[in-house]
């Protein structure tokens, strides 16, 4: 064959494995028409709760990663194989005598959340449902709360929950260092990645995608309808998902690790057709929404998204973690509902199955400001310009406006603010409702879609968290 030829054939061929790359990732993104409407669905929900729960509970510590060579990782110079070694014994003295799931779905229901997302398996592998896979669980009996009637705390959650009318939503870490076939003993674990490469050891990575959807498929028919699976470890991903943004951490020399999710899905979506599935960072069809973590985007994104936050410092239990304040979480909950999105609110239990008091006095209090003013966060939609000083813009489906006005944490509100858009925008002047007072604010017009709102001295001093004012 002759140069030109030959040089004809390769452009041909380049041209057709890069058509087929572009439609590859083209079909990454979720068209079905019921999954688009469940998503929908759940912007509606808008707040929702977290659990970060396991065997690290006991010791107060970062959940799993303190078995991980991770450089923000102190084990106090302990040698790594005795400390991991003692932490991976926990699930023996794991005994959480007060665990009381319908008190945790009674504090969700009371705060105002629609849905919850609970860690059934972390990183660590440490499983907090029943399975045929393992015996690294709560129902095992090298764990002593096998013998308690609630051994299946995934089931005992997820029956609570849903009795109070809440979406369920599973948490399931793709990534399972307890497990021999992804951090295997031979070798060392050098970070958070499997640790040998799939495409050399291709027999021993299938037994391991093969055992993570059998557990998933465990949680999928064994526990009801599910309305959520949030899946984490990003890190465990295919080829085509791995950009140069994903190499700056993807560490491990970038292995593939593949799980097939195309396969886990069609079995799991068999089981429950509308299910939204959170495939965290791998940004494709099985990631139905974003999930920016422990941070709030400065404006609207184009696409379905939560913000995961834990109250304290800390995802899991820390006894001596610091909790954002009423005030601060609530203003979290406007910000992220007027820019779109919906926010996952996480709180670690304790050791002993119970959430800390000042995580449920922090719930109260929000469900206290949410019965008065949910009208302005359930089922709404971003209303430009969305944010203004500190003012969070909404509306309802039917086009019902609302501002809703940050108090500050300390002093008094003031009576004035300045409502002011770069775009055309109308607002009702005169008297508007103010949600959950008999005052009324004014509202006049200043300027070219400018707005002054003035607030009584009287409901100034009463204020507290963010008041609704109806434009």
């Amino acid at each position: 064959m002759n140069r030109p030829i030959t040089l004809l054939f390769t452009l041909l061929c380049l041209l057709v494995l890069q058509t087929g790359h572009a439609q590859t990732k083209e079909q990454q993104f979720e068209t079905d028409p019921v999954i688009l409407n469940r998503i929908s669905e759940w912007q509606d929900l808008k707040f929702g709760f977290m659990m970060h729960w396991g065997i690290y509970a006991q010791w107060g510590i970062v959940e799993s990663w303190s078995i991980c060579n991770e450089p923000w990782i102190d084990r106090n110079g302990e040698p790594y194989t005795d400390y991991k070694a003692r932490y991976q014994a926990l699930n023996k003295t794991f005994n959480p005598v007060n665990f009381n799931p319908d008190a945790w779905a009674q504090a969700a229901q009371d705060a105002g959340m629609e849905y919850f997302v609970f860690t059934t398996k972390h990183h660590d592998g440490f499983c907090l449902f029943d399975t045929k896979e393992t015996t690294y669980s709560t129902t095992d009996p090298s764990c002593p709360f096998s013998r308690n009637a609630k051994a299946d705390i995934t089931k005992a959650v997820v029956d609570a929950f849903r009795a109070k009318g809440l979406w369920t939503g599973l948490y399931f870490s793709k990534a399972d260092w307890h497990h021999e076939d992804y951090w295997a003993p031979e070798w060392a674990t050098p970070d958070r990645n499997v640790n040998y490469n799939p495409a050399t050891y291709p027999e021993r990575w299938q037994k391991f995608c093969d055992f993570t959807d059998r557990q998933i498929q465990e949680l999928m028919h064994n526990y009801g309808d599910i309305d959520l699976l949030w899946l984490d470890g990003g890190w465990v991903r295919p080829a085509w998902s791995v950009d140069e943004e994903v190499r700056d951490w993807l560490g491990c020399q970038g292995w593939i690790q593949d799980i097939n999710m195309d396969k886990i899905i069609s079995k799991a979506r068999s089981h429950n057709p509308d299910l939204i599935v959170v495939d965290r960072t791998v940004h494709g069809r099985y990631e139905n929404y974003r999930t920016p973590e422990q941070t709030v985007p400065d404006t609207l994104l184009p696409y379905p998204w939560e913000t995961c936050m834990s109250m304290g410092d800390s995802w899991s239990y820390v006894a001596t973690d610091k909790y954002k304040s009423t005030n601060k979480l609530i203003h979290l909950l406007v910000d992220i509902v007027a820019k779109g999105g919906n926010f996952l609110l996480n709180v670690g239990p304790g050791p002993d199955g119970t959430l800390p008091d000042t995580a449920l006095v922090r719930m109260r209090e929000i469900g206290d400001w949410m019965r008065v003013n949910g009208d302005a966060i359930y089922a709404t939609r971003p209303l430009y310009p969305y944010t203004c000083q500190d003012i969070r813009l909404t509306q309802t489906k039917q086009g019902k406006k609302f501002a809703i006005i940050l108090c500050p944490e300390t002093g008094l509100m003031p009576s004035t603010y300045t409502l002011t858009s770069d775009k055309p925008f109308t607002a009702r002047t005169g008297k508007a409702i103010v949600k959950g007072f008999s005052e009324k604010a004014t509202i006049s017009k200043t300027g070219d879609n400018t707005y002054k709102i003035i607030l009584p001295k009287s409901l100034c001093k009463k204020a507290k968290h963010a008041i609704v004012v109806e434009l």
